[in-house]
């Protein structure tokens, strides 16, 4: 006999439930996306406290919290003062409106919600209350219907954002499972004011107050007309309005193959030898203008006609010739990486076009920190922007930032940003992208200081460290994607930073020869050759004679 797993679960109440939805002729809201997620488990485990409410709970999915229930009574005050300005209607004439769309309120939520259609439209009508209660203090500019919160909130409603309790309630209206659909507040002013335009003239108001002071960009001053039922709720409006709006996928697949007719035939093949002719050639100038000692021996050397036949050979053949195939890699690593990296599948100017949907490997978000950026001349330069003017420019050796704004709702703002981008996006995950690419670049305070004093980062916390700390505790995505922009904003970074011979020499040093003992092993070979060479020269001829020595008796 099995038990249920789960004591407190009714199966009779629940057969009526299903019951009676099936039985009820209401309007069909099957095509209404799903819009209210449950974060994903894996970005709630790196920190809970970014997506559970910590002051109010609004929406069905944290109801009841016995340590939210304080903020109970200042949800019922809102509702009284809704009431005042119904005059001669009721509270619960607006509760049996939004009974009405109870079938469309279920449908905007990814979790089965188990409360009969009563509680569900009295849950609403209150959250909603509160809600526009509090968003109100942002539509200051727009009349003198809206001039200020009641007496009784005015100590956790602030337009200022001094008051913690202003912000703890701003950083819990922004977090996924603590929406409600945008539609419920409009219904909630359309029903007091009796005109959808005018209802949607108020909300509009409160959205640009709301997105002004909450997105981490300076890009609100050109703040486009806001459309409000283009939006589900206030999380949503403030995802559109920091994520720019991308081409279609065949209008990009079509970009990318005209910057692929222009660039066809430009790449150089990997056999291509002439960087070892260069530095064969820069040998001889150097060892040219030498000509004492040991150095006019390995003139000989260098200059006799077998090491020349050598080097004007293919590299492809030299590097399978005996003796030379364990300096292939090491070779190919100082002087063919870079186009080797050109004709790679994965970079920007692919032909094929798969690569544009394909996910990138993990290795394709490894980006340099912003100090070791700077060391190989890179330059970082704000712009007024948002996400979508991130740009890297080879010319000037420059990369191109959007100025973020930094203080203590930004953190919650941007996780659940990428926690609703993961579960609803069905293209890129922007959001997510530019987070890592901060992730990458911002490895300790430094970093964040060198940025702040850029202008890139406007830092309203305590200190550099705690920008640090904010980018590194940023989670990574829940799956890989490829935001074209962004990747190639990577990729040239990349390139331009591996390319430069200071930064081959140090990889080089670390990976052939403090990591390799076989190339260890070859050159301590060469090296006694060399010594039992010079031993046996010595031994036939008069060595401090050659060389000019003198010794002492």
């Amino acid at each position: 006999m099995t038990s249920n797993p789960n004591p407190s679960f009714d199966e009779i109440k629940w057969v009526i439930q299903i019951r009676r939805t099936l039985d009820e002729e209401l309007e069909d809201y099957s095509e209404v996306p799903v819009c209210i997620f449950n974060v994903p488990k894996t970005l709630m485990a790196t920190k809970p406290d970014s997506y559970f409410p910590q002051e109010v709970a609004l929406g069905p999915y944290h109801p009841w919290r016995p340590e939210l229930y304080e903020m109970e009574r200042y949800k019922l005050a809102a509702a009284r003062r809704i009431q005042k300005h119904l005059q001669s209607l009721k509270f619960h004439s607006l509760v049996d409106q939004l009974s009405k769309h109870e079938a469309r309120i279920r449908a905007c939520y990814h979790k089965f919600l188990e409360f009969n259609g009563e509680t569900l439209s009295w849950m609403m009508a209150i959250d909603a209350s509160f809600l526009l209660e509090f968003l109100q203090v942002y539509a200051l500019k727009e009349g003198p219907v809206l001039t200020r919160a009641s007496s009784r909130m005015s100590h956790i409603v602030d337009y200022a954002g001094t008051k913690s309790a202003h912000n703890a309630i701003l950083r819990d209206m922004v977090m996924l499972e603590n929406q409600i659909p945008l539609f419920v507040l409009r219904k909630v002013l359309e029903f007091q004011s009796l005109s959808l335009d005018q209802a949607d003239y108020k909300l509009c108001s409160m959205l640009a107050g709301f997105g002004e002071d909450l997105c981490p960009f300076g890009m609100t001053e050109d703040l486009p007309e806001i459309e409000v039922a283009e939006h589900a709720h206030l999380l949503d409006f403030l995802y559109h309005l920091i994520v720019p709006r991308l081409k279609e996928p065949s209008e990009l697949m079509e970009a990318m193959e005209n910057e692929n007719e222009s660039s066809e035939g430009e790449e150089g093949s990997f056999g291509n030898s002439s960087y070892v002719h260069q530095l064969f050639e820069e040998m001889c100038k150097i060892l040219s203008k030498l000509n004492h000692g040991p150095v006019r021996i390995i003139k000989n050397i260098i200059f006799s006609k077998p090491v020349k036949l050598i080097v004007k050979l293919p590299w492809k053949i030299v590097s399978n010739l005996p003796g030379f195939a364990i300096l292939r890699y090491p070779v190919e690593y100082l002087f063919f990486s870079q186009n080797n990296d050109e004709n790679k599948p994965e970079n920007g100017n692919s032909i094929s076009k798969s690569n544009i949907i394909k996910p990138p490997l993990i290795e394709e978000i490894t980006i340099p920190s912003v100090s070791e950026l700077s060391m190989s001349g890179v330059r970082f330069s704000p712009t007024n922007g948002g996400i979508s003017s991130i740009a890297f420019d080879a010319k000037t050796v420059t990369l191109y930032l959007p100025t973020v704004s930094l203080d203590v709702n930004t953190e919650v703002v941007l996780r659940n940003l990428v926690a609703y981008e993961s579960s609803n996006a069905s293209g890129p995950l922007i959001v997510t992208r530019y987070t890592e690419l901060m992730n990458g670049i911002i490895d300790t305070k430094e970093d964040a200081k060198f940025l702040r004093e850029r202008g890139i980062i406007l830092n309203r916390l305590k200190s550099d460290e705690e920008v640090a700390d904010l980018w590194n505790g940023m989670s990574k995505s829940i799956r890989l994607t490829k935001v074209p922009f962004l990747d190639k904003a990577i990729e040239d970074v990349n390139k331009y930073h591996s390319g430069r011979w200071k930064i081959k020499a140090g990889k080089f040093m670390k990976r052939y020869v403090f990591s390799s003992w076989q190339f260890l092993t070859f050159l301590a070979a060469i090296l006694i050759l060399l010594l039992m060479t010079l031993q046996a020269f010595c031994s036939v001829y008069s060595c401090p004679r050659i060389f000019k020595v003198t010794t002492h008796q």
